[in-house]
């Protein structure tokens, strides 16, 4: 099997968040939700290709305890905040193409701490 380069992996895995997206909405309207109150809050693809590649990244890199004490009602003032961003900066890095996404969602971060 031929390896994917990271344009086409990218590219897949953009079809497969478009995929998941619909997926969702085609749920909420099923369940009477009103797109104009749930559509504004849904991630664009490249948001979606972000938080996949963001937890990808924590589970192989065994991340998870450490994201736990970041979150955690007791860590320090802005932990989780700077945990997120050392995650997500990873992914900016690593696929250009997602810097803008990855951007938005450390500004929705920093808007809801």
């Amino acid at each position: 099997m031929a390896r994917m380069t990271g344009s086409e992996d990218l590219e897949t895995r953009r079809r497969e968040a478009r995929d998941e997206l619909s997926a969702i909405i085609e749920l909420k309207c099923r369940l009477g939700d009103d797109p104009w109150e749930f559509l504004p809050e849904l991630p664009s693809v490249d948001e979606q290709v972000v938080l996949t590649m963001r937890l990808e990244r924590i589970e192989a890199a065994g991340l998870e305890e450490e994201r736990a004490r970041a979150y955690h009602p007791t860590a320090a003032h802005g932990a989780a905040e700077r945990f997120e961003y050392g995650v997500l900066r990873g992914i900016a890095l690593d696929h250009p193409g997602l810097t803008r996404a990855v951007w938005g969602l450390l500004g929705r971060l920093h808007d809801a701490a």
